[in-house]
């Protein structure tokens, strides 16, 4: 089911599967509400059909949700929908400790491995205060931030596990490597239980094995009931004392010999990081014989714990052990119908057993890892058939993060008759292209070059006035940026600036022209020119024809006929002061040299002409009529020859009057 894109309860968005489990599948989602990313949980089918169980999950999810704790994934919310039980929870960037522990290959540092072990015996306690088993204490539930810290998970959903799917025995056992006695013989199980896990984390993380290993699950649970484990310190000798004795207190199988709880080991485990070698942790504190569980003999019980007697006294295994070591083979079906008989409080569910089909399981949108722990569990389930991953392939896909499996060979639900390798293709992810520098590029280029890398692309022509039609002028990943390989890439083309048509405004005044070319988004200048046989004050031409489409914002010179109107102006000749006149008691002068003959040319035509002026006379005022500046020149003759000239120029649009003198 590809659940991407949607929507649980109307605020959580699905993003994409990010991981697969035994009870679940794992989802990145993010909260709508809270705007934040959170992983959600959506439980298998098989869990779904069992309405007790589901009363149970609810009940335990939500009791898991209450309690907040630094080194405990939260639980924000729990709910259905169309048969589809999810849990919200909070998303943690890291790894597992079990990868962690798979990655090293051997023991981690004491100290780290101590300080690991206070944050989740730290969450058990506050867990357990208030009133919630985990259940499942192991490295697959223990995430590392990328900045160190512990944070337990699955809190609360063990138990609704244990309590209503016991008959599927898959499920039962698919931890039991790190159970405790009473969990493994399907007894009662409290916070001592996941003290015991705790250990056998501890144990493995400093040693780089687990305590108990077998080639079958009963096995295994056979030996966290009967035997004891070989001592850390003996397999890594570099882990100090102090330690060694807590890993060694937390798997005693009398629970009266564990920590009493959760404070009790987290004092020890604080005080050895401060004496290491230190003789102080006390492996009686806990029993007394009027609360001490009383237990249950049977054929295989006798001397299953000698320890009471010192801290490493060795156990001598009683004939049944004995003889199950020495009958591997029969005892690991024994073991298995023992089990199951015990599980079920003696009844006789087992009367018919019949080997279980073999087929291939769905590995496709499973991680690798993941994948190779549920094929060993399969394995595990049957003593017929042996199934092995091979890694065929790598190839880097869209669909599935990196690591996950992308197809599988055989497919899925085939049935099995012999041993199979089944050949898988993992994801190297997303393939990551760099961008390159589309500004400026034509846009056949631009597409050539983005279709080289495998992306695809999306094209938006716009108007643009700066930039020349048919560039790219806009790209919307910066260049040099890493991108998916087959993501969707927007670039913007020119269009070069908007056309637009010249209209026509001959013959229009100035100012309706102006206002004509101003709002289609011409620039306007205006010249002036005179015609005196057109109307003052109409434009006369236009620099763009009218009909031509150009760019927009485009200048365009009108030309604005200006008709100058014609002025009059009074010219005032002084001739007795010009002549200086004579003395009329003067009787030698003659008439001839008393009178002058007087010409006024304006702009070189004749404007006034008079002969016969006497000297003495009052001042002569004649009239000229034209337009701006008119050049005047005054001639003056006497009768003897004498010539008096003047000139000047009036501007007759601002001047109307001059007087020669």
């Amino acid at each position: 089911m590809n659940l991407d894109g949607s929507m649980l309860a109307d605020r959580y968005e699905i993003i994409k599967k990010v991981g697969n489990g035994g009870m679940a599948t794992v989802y990145k989602a993010k909260d709508t509400i809270l705007n934040r990313f959170v992983a959600v949980k959506i439980l298998r089918d098989e869990f779904t059909t069992d309405q007790e169980f589901i009363k149970r999950f609810e009940a335990e999810a939500q009791a898991a949700a209450s309690i907040t704790h630094p080194n405990i994934v939260s639980v924000y919310d729990v709910g259905n929908q169309d048969n589809l039980y999810y849990i919200v929870m909070e998303l943690i960037q890291g790894k597992t400790l079990k990868e962690i522990i798979l990655e090293e290959g051997g023991p981690l540092p004491w100290k780290w491995s101590v300080n690991i072990a206070i944050q989740i015996a730290s969450a058990l306690e506050v867990a357990h205060k208030n009133n919630v088993i985990h259940r499942d204490i192991k490295p697959h539930n223990i995430i590392i931030t990328e900045d160190g810290v512990a944070k337990v998970t699955d809190f609360g959903i063990a138990k609704a596990v244990s309590n209503s799917t016991i008959t599927a025995f898959g499920t039962t056992i698919g931890s039991v490597h790190y159970f405790s006695p009473e969990h493994a013989r399907g007894g009662y199980t409290d916070a001592k239980s996941d003290l015991y896990s705790l250990g056998v984390v501890m144990y493995e993380m400093l040693t780089g094995k687990l305590p108990f290993d077998a080639d079958t699950p009963v096995s295994v649970a056979l030996k966290h009931m009967q035997e004891e484990p070989e001592e850390p310190i003996e397999i890594n000798e570099n882990i100090p004392e102090a330690v060694n004795d807590i890993i060694m207190k937390a798997l005693r199988k009398d629970t009266n010999l564990r920590y009493a709880n959760a404070t009790a080991m987290l004092r020890d485990l604080n005080m050895a990081l401060k004496d290491p070698d230190g003789d102080f942790v006390d492996d009686q504190d806990t029993y007394t014989d009027e609360f001490a569980t009383q237990r249950i003999s049977t054929i295989y019980d006798e001397d299953i714990d000698n320890t009471r007697n010192g801290k490493r006294s060795k156990k001598k295994d009683n004939k049944f052990v004995a003889w199950i070591k020495e009958h591997k083979k029969i005892s690991a079906v024994v073991g298995l119908i023992l089990l199951f008989f015990l599980s079920f409080g003696g009844t006789w569910a087992f009367a018919k057993i019949t080997a279980p089909k073999v087929e291939t399981p769905d590995l496709v949108g499973v991680e690798i890892e993941e994948a190779k722990k549920q094929v060993e569990e399969l394995n595990n389930k049957n003593d017929r058939i042996n199934i092995t991953i091979e890694v065929a392939s790598e190839e880097y896909s869209e669909e599935y993060a990196a690591g996950y499996i992308i197809s599988q060979d055989p497919e899925k639900n085939k049935k099995l008759t012999e041993d199979t390798v089944i050949k898988v293709v993992v994801s190297k992810g997303i393939e990551k292209v760099k961008m390159p520098k589309l500004i400026g590029e034509k846009e056949a280029d631009a597409v050539k070059m983005l279709e080289d890398l495998g992306l695809k692309f999306e094209v938006e022509e716009e108007t643009n006035k700066k930039v020349e039609a048919g560039i790219v002028y806009e790209q919307d990943v910066e260049e040099g940026t890493e991108v998916n390989k087959g993501s969707t890439v927007k670039i913007k083309i020119s269009a070069g600036a908007k056309k637009i048509q010249v209209p026509s405004v001959i013959g229009s005044t100035e100012a309706d022209a102006k206002s004509t070319l101003s709002k289609a988004s011409f620039s306007v200048t205006v010249v002036y020119e005179e015609d005196a046989s057109k109307e003052d004050g109409t434009v006369l031409k236009q620099s763009i024809d009218a009909g031509k489409e150009v760019a927009e914002d485009s200048s365009i010179t009108i030309t604005v006929n200006k008709v100058t109107q014609e002025k009059t102006a009074t010219i005032k000749i002084d001739v007795k002061s010009i002549t200086s006149g004579y003395d009329e008691s003067d009787e030698a002068i003659t008439d001839a040299e008393k009178k002058v003959s007087i010409k006024l040319t304006a702009d070189g035509k004749t404007v006034y002409s008079k002969s016969g002026v006497d000297k003495n006379s009052a001042a002569l005022s004649p009239t000229i009529t034209g337009k701006g500046s008119v050049k005047l020149i005054l001639e003056v003759k006497d009768g003897n020859g004498g010539v008096w000239t003047d000139n000047y120029s009036i501007n007759l649009d601002s001047e109307t009057s001059y007087t020669f003198k």
